[in-house]
């Protein structure tokens, strides 16, 4: 059943990456993109448009979808945390935070180098949620760390906005603030690649491990599993997915919240099936929305922060609602 539905969503994902590339402020036809493909033509302007707008941009929507989607899925294993997503944990405001510091003293630094001030950003991010987290007796329980989630996520926004007025550079952030894939380019692409494509192999590799944390840490132990060993490397592969996928895309939330849950009553709870499943699924919504974002209201592109937290939102109150005594 898992390697069935794995097979059919990546069928699903191609017709929506191809159907993607055709929509837009000019329609394209298939012909005209096949063409663009293999036969290009740099006098042909559709072809342009083809290879060097929305083929990077469908496909950086492909790769920061599937990173969110397994950020989440990883930290929901892990954690046993149903509420645990890169944007409700800290990261996504840590790593903006970040961001905002590069654009206001340092401006010229290259992409490689503004993805390495993102994954500082996001681990302080997650740092001082977990701290804030475990400041009250009972440790940190699922509702808890949403809710520091959220009062630092809300402190490092206002310093992010406080650093964009104060150095002027607000244009540049509220452009990454919005949420979109519009910039994105080969050369992004390129750098963003072997790092997602690690990150995505590297929780494959550890998901049997992932299924046992899942159990409990001590069942986990109880079977012989290096719990601490398998912390610190979800850690880094959830810091590098969500790392990278801010810098690219900016503050979107709520794709690591919903897609694992999806995912998990689709094929269940066993991750080697459900983290690729997580990744093939969120890759598709993310091409779903960022085809939304450019079609809704033409001329101007819709946020597609704003499309996600259009389902996000009432499934994350679902789900509070159901972790209500946790608190």
């Amino acid at each position: 059943m898992g390697e069935f539905f794995i097979l059919l969503s990546t069928g699903l994902l191609g017709l929506a990456f191809v159907f993607s590339i055709t929509k837009g402020a000019a329609d394209i036809s298939l012909k005209t993109v096949w063409n663009a493909l293999f036969h290009f033509d740099p006098k042909e302007t559709h072809h342009l448009i083809v290879r060097d707008l929305r083929l990077p941009r469908v496909s950086a929507s492909a790769l920061v979808g599937a990173a969110l989607a397994v950020a989440g899925a990883v930290m929901q294993g892990v954690t046993r945390n149903p509420l645990a997503d890169s944007g409700l944990m800290g990261l996504n405001a840590g790593a903006g935070f970040a961001l905002s510091l590069c654009f206001a003293f340092f401006p010229e630094l290259s992409y490689r180098q503004v993805i390495m001030f993102s994954f500082l950003g996001a681990g302080a991010g997650a740092a001082l949620v977990n701290g804030v987290a475990f400041l009250r007796s009972g440790g940190a329980t699922p509702m808890r760390l949403v809710l520091a989630g959220a009062a630092v996520s809300a402190l490092l926004a206002a310093l992010s906005q406080g650093i964009a007025l104060y150095f002027n550079v607000a244009q540049g952030i509220m452009f990454w603030t919005a949420g979109g894939v519009a910039s994105s380019n080969w050369e992004q692409i390129g750098i963003m690649l072997p790092w997602i494509l690690g990150a995505l192999l590297g929780a494959i590799a550890l998901s049997p491990a992932i299924s046992l944390l899942s159990l409990g840490e001590d069942a986990a132990k109880g079977l012989g599993l290096n719990t601490t060993a398998v912390h610190i490397l979800c850690s880094l592969i959830v810091l590098v997915l969500a790392g990278i996928s801010v810098s690219v895309v900016g503050a979107v939330s709520f794709v690591g919240l919903i897609i694992p849950h999806i995912t998990r009553f689709l094929v269940g709870v066993d991750y080697r099936r459900l983290i690729p499943s997580s990744a093939v699924l969120g890759a598709f919504l993310l091409v779903l929305a960022d085809l939304g974002a450019r079609t809704l209201n033409p001329p101007f592109e819709t946020p597609i922060g704003a499309i996600i937290a259009l389902a996000g939102v009432p499934f994350f109150l679902y789900l509070a609602h159901r972790q209500r005594k946790a608190l």
